[in-house]
């Protein structure tokens, strides 16, 4: 039995449910309620060749990290991009008989602008545990627009429908963009705590000595440690600081040299391989980017 299951196109897709082959190749929508399937999938991980946009119903099961009790029930929505690994263990012989999935090929975008927007759209890359909670309003504006996406399919098509698909492909993706935005405001008390957390974590890893062995910290590092994606990490912490993961560690950074210029002997060069450089012409780079002098105009002016 392989690792994988690589599912490349709808059509394969579709096959492995016992549908009917899609209406267009490059975009389906498939509604669990009103066409439920037996999908058997072996125990092996899912990697697939398109998007996926889902909505799980809360009654389906919650996918959970921490809800509060302001947190919207109406349901989850969750993004899933291009040859993400995804685990089905449970599903070996399963009926699903509810929420609806829209699928959408990353050809189908090629020749509309939406294909150079679609790294705009971090919520692709968060983890299941990181998805959209909807309200009843927010909801319907989904669905609303979902429903015309469905008229076209189900239209003859023309030399327009894949125009406007792709339009209303990307206003529900703007919308979601709009929503996470409001999860991360009504989320404040939750927000703020994975930030202190994350402050916790920036300067534990300079008072440890780590940087002298692996080099500045990079989103990846805070993201495993706190259990986040780096996307919705990095969202969080943008949100709430306005200031981006990056421009943290080099501020925590700039503000631990300073004290090292003025409270030691160590060369500029000792002093950016303490800080977890490489090269101290970059250290020196940076510093000067951040302050206007470089760290020995620093250390003499103030000295």
């Amino acid at each position: 039995m392989s690792d994988f299951l690589k599912i490349n196109t709808l059509t394969e897709l579709f096959r492995l449910m016992e549908l009917p082959a899609p209406k267009h190749p490059l975009i389906a929508f498939v509604d669990f309620e009103v066409t439920p399937v037996m999908i058997e999938i072996p125990e092996v991980k899912v990697v697939c060749g398109f998007y996926q946009v889902s909505f799980k119903s809360e009654a389906a099961g919650s996918i959970k990290y921490g809800r509060e009790s302001y947190d919207y029930q109406e349901g989850s929505l969750l993004y899933i991009a291009p040859e993400q690994v995804m685990e089905y263990g449970e599903l070996s012989d399963k009926e699903i008989n509810k929420n609806w999935v829209l699928f959408f090929h990353p050809d189908l975008l090629q020749s509309f602008g939406l294909a150079e927007k679609m790294n705009d759209y971090d919520f692709f890359d968060y983890n299941s545990n990181e998805a959209l909670h909807i309200s009843e309003k927010e909801k319907q504006i989904i669905e609303s627009i979902i429903d015309k996406i469905e008229i076209e399919l189900d239209s003859n098509l023309d030399d327009f429908s894949e125009e406007v698909i792709v339009t209303n492909l990307e206003l529900l993706l703007n919308y979601s963009k709009r929503f996470y935005n409001r999860q991360f405001i009504t989320r404040k008390r939750f927000s703020s705590g994975v930030v202190k957390q994350f402050e916790v974590l920036l300067k534990e890893y300079f008072k440890k000595g780590i940087q002298k062995e692996n080099g500045i910290p990079t989103i990846q590092y805070f993201a495993e440690g706190l259990n986040y994606s780096p996307n919705y990490l990095g969202d969080i912490i943008k949100k709430v600081t306005g200031k981006s993961v990056l421009e943290h560690i080099h501020l925590e950074i700039i503000s631990l040299a300073k004290l090292r210029l003025l409270n030691s002997d160590k060369s500029v060069s000792e002093i950016a391989y303490d800080m977890g450089f490489e090269y101290s012409q970059y250290f020196s780079r940076l510093f000067k980017k951040k302050t206007g002098v470089t760290p020995n105009e620093y250390r003499k002016s103030v000295g």
